[in-house]
């Protein structure tokens, strides 16, 4: 009896450093598979990527007509208009809400190619990070257009705006490692990452300023999450008359440091497994 050759498909052995190397080997498919889901998010809708810039800017309308106008909110942010305010806190906001639901599905919905060709699995937590720039790019640009028409003229620590992007991609990445893991065992977490998405939104600076709160010691827990730094950055670099948020940017990198170094452990001892349960 002819017996039937098997293939196994099954991760590399080697470190982390390893992990990296065959980032850069397989660098080209991740370009390709980020421009390829760009393309598959936009294909066939009327306005295409205008959306990206669609919905910040009607949720800040909403937020100004509810939360500045009838919560009385415009009153708290000094000079910069409430519109101004809420939309610098929304443009990383849905960078980052947009990319960190991709990535935390990104697993399941390849498992067409994951059970039949090896590639280092991280690449797909990548390529959602990398096509939510494209939004990015474009609510920048809006707001940018409404600080001029606001008559606010943006400044040299707009420059700060890359290091922030920089940062809120490594968050991403970072939490995705563990929700993409943890969802190829646990489909669960489909139902959980929405509803916490949802809740960290106000949990989150978005829109409200942090100087509501008085109590330092409550402001110290408040700022583990790293949203809290990251939309207080971006205030800063873009906004006149702010303040640099110093302690909420180092407790941020902190918090999304040891997320990156647990979650890259984690996701290569996991890895061995995703063939098995996608």
């Amino acid at each position: 009896m002819t017996s039937v050759p098997t293939t196994i498909i099954q991760p590399r052995s080697g470190s982390l450093l390893r992990s990296i190397q065959e980032l850069w080997e397989f660098r080209e498919l991740i370009w390709v598979l980020a421009i390829r889901n760009i393309k598959v998010r936009y294909r066939q809708a009327v306005l295409g990527v205008a959306w990206a810039g669609i919905q910040p800017f009607a949720t800040m309308v909403v937020f100004t007509l509810f939360f500045g106008k009838l919560a009385g909110l415009e009153t708290k942010t000094g000079s910069i208009p409430y519109p101004i305010f809420s939309f610098a806190a929304l443009v990383p906001w849905f960078f980052f809400n947009t990319a960190m639901a991709l990535s935390a599905n990104s697993l399941v919905e390849a498992q067409a190619i994951i059970t039949k060709v090896f590639f280092p699995r991280i690449i797909l937590l990548i390529v959602p990070i990398l096509s939510g720039l494209v939004d990015l790019v474009i609510s920048l640009g809006i707001l940018v257009g409404m600080m001029l028409w606001f008559g606010l003229i943006p400044t040299l620590s707009f420059l700060a705006v890359f290091p922030l992007i920089v940062l809120t991609f490594v968050t991403i990445f970072s939490f995705g490692l563990w929700t993409s893991a943890l969802n190829a065992h646990y489909r669960d977490l489909r139902y959980i990452v929405p509803f916490a998405l949802q809740t960290a939104m106000f949990l989150s600076p978005i829109v409200y300023p942090t100087n509501l709160i008085k109590d330092q010691a409550l402001k110290t827990v408040y700022s583990i999450n790293p949203l809290v730094g990251i939309i207080e950055g971006f205030r800063w670099a873009i906004l006149p008359s702010t303040t640099f948020p110093a302690e909420p940017l180092l407790i941020a990198c902190i918090t999304v440091g040891v997320c990156l170094i647990g979650g890259l452990v984690f996701f290569r001892r996991m890895e061995r497994t995703f063939v098995d349960v996608i």
